[in-house]
């Protein structure tokens, strides 16, 4: 890896993010004078609390309005937002319910149903903790907000990479809402509806919206005789709010929410990666599979959250109640492909042994409570000082079925696992001088889970494992002090700098996966410290806005997932040290009244320092050494290796130009393109278990009428058609997943 001093690589990103803001400002002086036009002010929750986004000291973005709309078209689940921020990847081997997030490289590729992920997801203040649950649809928010880099002290455990903060549309008194339909390739069609209004007047207020989303199979199994028979599914959620407003300083926010999908899960392809050089193989076609197993998948969720103000004149007092109560099972081919060797028989490519697998959740039920009290607006010095609370019953089953004899069981084991966190936080913002802010943030975290695995079934004896095994048990528990102090500087009224220090961690996580495995696996607390500087500007009488960011942090005992091998076994690993460093830029800016456009750019750096530190791939990958029986027989060093699914380079540009007309009407085009570099699937590096650079573009054109009232419109979404794959299975044979094919189609938005 390449070293450049945190100093210099700070000194020099502020430099050069200076001079390019007084650059933007010199050259389009002229532009802003012959135009009323200005960027509108974003107004974010990030420090739970509202802020100008240029306030915040901290790599922030966000995502709203029609650039959510354009971005999500076509029924993509939450994974659309990948590429779409700088420093932000998702990716999935588990079709819509399970996606994994990184940041800044920081990520967990663990496909186990209690994986913890560094990159946490809030929902209306709430955090959704289990993987499944972050899945939730996104439709009728007011924005995206993507918190770059540790929230520890505000947000508490498992956020060393950052968080994904979502935030709907909330009662208001007026009568609003809308109707957006759509309908497009392979039978898709979406319906989205929102309406709220006032129920009493300036007493009671409410908020229904709802989404319904479906798509046709059109992936031919030719094991079958059916003509489509993978990648359907029907999705259906729905948000209810009521907001209730008795007096002036107290408010009450009740929000009933639900999620149901019924589909097909994630798609293997059996061989589809070139031996030796990697990439998809000569001839692929994404239409066509050949499997013996089944793939169906199902989700339920319900939950509510209340949210309540009193305003006691000084402080303002909250408090924030949740539950969540979530269903689901997953079953897959896992070998992609159909037979197996040993019978003589088996397609596309060679299947050394047939594997069938189906992972479910019978019961999961979250509950968290946060209580804060925070000041309102004082001159000099503000605050906000809190607790919280969260209460986790998981229940795991996992299923390996006889897919070459009749899809008979024959492998069954369970894992249980209750989990409880304790939190007592605080932080202060205060104004050294008119233009310097200093804030110094606190938390102390108690956190403890108890765990039980058994299995009653092995569907591997030939390994030499025992039918039944356990009930094993283990209950790790940390109690970690996060902190964070950072400082602002006003330039003038448009350049704010900023620089951050921060501490936080990530819990102790299980892996328990004992159907393919003999052992229960612990990964220990694992801390990162952070360091940020950065640059917040307005340009050109507010038609422009650049935010740069540059850090550098280092990851003590990072908790490692070794996923595969020659048996298909998770199992957690520490790493002594994990560095890595980079920088982010948003760009938007006004060109001319009918033209606008955003740019962003990141680049991450990660880099495993633990030289004792050695791994089993996977028996596809080159990288394996295999015995007689294809049992891999060697280990290989991760020292040096980059974080797994973490691209250097990741950067999107759109641009909506529209052309006036009369009646308060425009024409217009919106095209937006994501860029990711290389990344490697697995922590070892290989030439098979890699996908090359991934650029995705899209475009939608119509026309919107009475100023924004209406509108018609279609869209195209992977507008080059590029096939590139984005994940693999290594245990087996050279198994691989891929992007989202081209879709296209028409869209109708009525907004009243």
């Amino acid at each position: 890896m390449s070293m450049i001093s945190t100093p210099q690589l700070f000194k020099g990103l502020s430099v050069s993010a200076l001079a390019l803001a007084s650059a933007l400002t010199f050259t389009t002086a002229q532009a802003a004078e012959d135009s009323a036009m200005i960027l509108e002010e974003i107004v974010v929750t990030a420090q739970k609390r509202s802020q100008n986004l240029q306030d915040v000291p901290s790599s922030v973005a966000t995502l709203s309005g029609e650039k959510m709309d354009v971005l999500k078209a076509g029924g993509a689940d939450i994974k659309f937002l990948s590429a779409r921020v700088p420093s932000l990847y998702i990716e999935s081997s588990f079709g819509r319910t399970f996606p994994r997030f990184y940041m800044r490289g920081l990520g967990n590729s663990d496909f186990d149903l209690n994986a913890s992920q560094p990159v946490s997801l809030v929902y209306d203040d709430v955090v959704l903790e289990n993987p499944l649950l972050k899945g939730f649809p996104v439709f009728d928010l007011e924005r995206i907000e993507v918190l770059r880099g540790p929230q520890g002290t505000l947000f508490g455990r498992n956020t060393t990479a950052g968080i994904i903060k979502f935030e709907s549309k909330k009662p208001t008194q007026e009568t609003e809402g809308y109707v957006r339909a759509s309908y497009g390739r392979f039978n898709a069609v979406e319906l989205e509806a929102a309406a709220g209004g006032a129920l009493v007047e300036d007493k009671l207020s409410a908020r229904i919206s709802g989404l319904y989303q479906r798509q046709d199979d059109y992936v031919d199994n030719t094991a079958t005789d059916d003509e489509s028979d993978l990648e359907e599914y029907v999705e259906v959620a729905a948000r209810a709010q009521l907001l209730f407003t008795p007096t002036e300083n107290f408010d009450a926010l009740l929000n009933f929410h639900l999620r149901s999908l019924d589909g097909t899960a994630r798609v293997f392809r059996a061989n589809v990666i070139k031996k030796g050089t990697g990439g998809l193989i000569d001839g692929f076609d994404r239409d066509v599979v050949t499997q013996d197993g089944l793939n169906t998948q199902a989700l339920d969720e319900y939950g509510f959250i209340a949210k309540m103000n009193y305003n006691l004149g000084n402080v303002t007092l909250t408090s924030v109640t949740s539950y969540e109560h979530l269903s689901s099972d997953s079953r897959a081919d896992v070998d992609g492909g159909f037979g197996a060797a040993f019978l003589g028989n088996n397609e596309p490519g060679l299947i050394p042994f047939a594997g069938e697998t189906q992972d479910a959740i019978p019961k999961l039920n979250q509950w968290t409570q946060e209580m804060r009290i925070a000041s309102n607006d004082w001159d000099t010095v503000n605050f906000q000082v809190g607790m919280f609370y969260f209460n986790e019953d998981l229940y795991i089953e996992s299923t390996n079925f006889d897919s070459l004899f009749g899809g008979d069981v024959n492998g069954f084991a369970r894992q249980e696992q209750h989990a409880e966190a304790f939190a007592i936080f605080g932080n202060i913002d205060y104004d050294v001088t008119e233009d310097f802010v200093v804030t110094v943030g606190m938390r102390y975290s108690d956190d403890k889970k108890d765990f039980t695995a058994e299995r009653t079934q092995t569907p591997v004896p030939f390994t030499g494992a025992a039918d039944q095994l356990g009930p094993l048990s283990v209950s790790p528990s940390a109690d970690v002090f996060s902190w964070d102090v950072s400082g602002t500087y006003t330039v003038d009224e448009n350049i704010n700098v900023y620089g951050r220090v921060a501490k936080s961690f990530r819990a102790p996580s299980i892996q328990g996966r004992v159907l393919f495995g003999d052992v229960v696996t612990i990964g220990d607390t694992e801390t990162i410290h952070s360091f940020e500087m950065g640059v917040k500007s307005d340009l050109m009488e507010n038609r422009a806005r650049l935010n740069v960011s540059a850090f550098y942090y280092q990851i003590d005992d990072q908790q490692l997932t070794a996923v595969g091998g020659s048996t298909n076994f998770n199992q957690l690993i520490n790493a002594d040290k994990t560095v890595g460093y980079g920088f982010e830029a948003d760009l938007e800016v006004l060109v001319a009244d009918n033209l606008g456009m955003t740019f962003g750019v990141s680049y991450n750096d990660t880099e495993i320092q633990d030289p004792t530190l050695s791994i089993v791939p996977g028996a596809a990958s080159s990288e394996a050494v295999l015995d007689a029986f294809g049992n891999v027989i060697n280990t290989v060093s991760i020292d040096g290796n980059a974080l797994p699914n973490s691209p250097k380079w990741i950067a999107n540009f759109t641009a909506r130009y529209a052309i006036p007309v009369a009646n308060d009407g425009e024409f217009f085009i919106y095209t937006d393109w994501a860029y990711r570099s290389h990344v490697n699937f697995f922590l070892y590096n290989s030439e098979e278990f890699s996908s090359d650079n991934l650029l995705e573009g899209g475009l939608k054109a119509g026309y919107s009428g009475n100023n924004n009232q209406y509108e018609v419109s279609a869209y195209v979404r992977n507008i080059t058609g590029n096939e590139t794959l984005t994940g693999g299975i290594d245990f087996n044979n050279l198994t691989g997943f891929i992007n989202p094919p081209r879709r296209w189609g028409i869209e109708a938005k009525y907004n009243f």
